[in-house]
């Protein structure tokens, strides 16, 4: 509630008078319930329409520097996005709180894995990082020019990072681990121009990891790839999960239209046996 009125009062802020059509439906209901609480903003009928203005622009002024602090204050532009939120309405998490920067921790796979800045710029030598400190990270943007000659696996969960025996023989690729949920500024980074030979997504068999991959191929189209861990048919129907199934359902459902055909199969097979199946299973032997 406080944020729609917020944003009424900013609107109303400064102006004489303001049509009720520059309101939401929501915000004209705010401004409403607080004009018939303090008196400090009237509406009016004016020609076709109504019209909002301050009929107390000292009591006006008290409410909104309560609301939102910042109104009358030094400009805050030049502030972390989440201390403008702190300025603007008390709260870092106001409005869109994500920092604008995204840092992935990467593991290199292979000796001579390199990741550099256009053609001349900045390098960082994964191999070497990856076998002195065990992994690095990357401040990406979206219009930085990082980009590596090697293919780019994501995974959901740490053990495939931590332990990367499960990967093809000969591998040679950057590990990028994303902790369940694939974060939307990595995916615009990724979908702004090639960052890798190819990228492959490894997910988790359930709704939110092939809902994963339908974003990641929204983006990225056919340079992206859903790996298919070997014997992952004995492997779903011996060791899935019907409650994991069950749990990511809706968010299967929303996926399987947005997916590749060549995913057909597992989705098929998951939804006659009602199960799903976690990455961890790639190390499972099937007799």
């Amino acid at each position: 509630m406080d944020r729609t009125l917020r944003a009424a009062l900013l609107k109303l802020h400064g102006q004489q008078t303001l049509p009720a059509s520059h309101f939401t439906a929501a915000q004209r209901s705010a401004l409403d319930r607080f004009a018939r609480r303090t008196r400090a903003v009237t509406c009016q009928r004016q020609g076709r329409g109504d019209v909002y203005r301050v009929s107390d622009p000292r009591l006006f002024d008290i409410h909104l520097s309560a609301l939102s602090p910042q109104v009358g204050m030094l400009a805050t532009d030049d502030l972390p996005l989440r201390a403008q939120h702190i300025a603007h309405a008390r709260d870092s998490k106001a409005r869109n709180h994500q920092h604008e920067c995204y840092y992935p921790l990467l593991k290199a796979v292979g000796e001579k894995v390199l990741w550099r800045q256009g053609e001349h710029g900045s390098e960082l030598p994964l191999s070497q990082l990856t076998h002195h400190f065990g992994a690095a990270s990357l401040r990406i943007e979206t219009d930085d020019t990082w980009q590596s000659r090697q293919p780019l696996w994501l995974v959901e969960n740490q053990a495939l990072f931590d332990r990367t025996d499960w990967l093809p023989a000969g591998t040679q690729a950057t590990l990028l681990y994303y902790g369940g949920q694939l974060d939307g500024r990595l995916l615009a980074w990724l979908g702004q121009r090639p960052r890798a030979s190819r990228v492959v997504l490894f997910p988790d068999y359930d709704g939110v990891g092939l809902a994963n991959f339908a974003r990641l191929f929204a983006q990225l189209g056919d340079t992206c790839e859903c790996w298919l861990m070997p014997d992952w048919q004995s492997k779903l129907a011996r060791y899935g999960s019907q409650r994991l199934w069950q749990d990511t359902l809706r968010e299967f459902t929303s996926a399987v239209p947005q997916l590749p055909d060549y995913l057909g199969p597992l989705t098929e097979q998951m939804r006659q046996s009602g199960l799903a199946l976690e990455q961890e299973a790639v190390w499972i032997s099937v007799l």
